[in-house]
């Protein structure tokens, strides 16, 4: 059961196309963000629709096969660990930013599953 305790499953489109960072050490990391929608009735019958946002963190070999074939406007489902990182702006503030580090993940629109081992090192 411990495996099951932080994992997030999301499926949304990409709001803009991944952007990967290489680091001196040559690991590398991918950041995009996706929008999941929800969709409900209200009491007068009237369609209503929330849309979330997520920030979303690839490393190593996921973050290069993400790179490679996710695009803004993309449908893609995710999987992956909540975290959050914390924090200090310019101003003195303290900020919190969550984000899901992805562990797999499946292009909606190409059926054919892509999972990457994390390596034991990731974030």
């Amino acid at each position: 059961m411990t495996t099951i305790r932080n994992t997030v499953t999301l499926v949304g489109h990409l709001g803009r196309d991944p952007e990967m960072r290489t680091f001196e050490n040559g690991r590398k990391l991918v950041r995009f963000s996706l929008a999941t929608n929800e969709m409900w009735r209200n009491e007068k019958g009237e369609t209503m629709k929330e849309t979330q946002w997520h920030n979303i963190v690839g490393w190593g070999k996921t973050a290069e096969l993400m790179q490679e074939r996710l695009v803004k406007g993309k449908e893609v489902i995710v999987k992956g660990k909540l975290t959050y990182n914390n924090y200090t702006d310019k101003n003195g503030v303290n900020r919190v930013n969550p984000e899901v580090v992805v562990s797999e993940f499946l292009l909606v629109s190409n059926p054919a599953p892509v999972a990457a081992p994390a390596p034991a090192d990731a974030q």
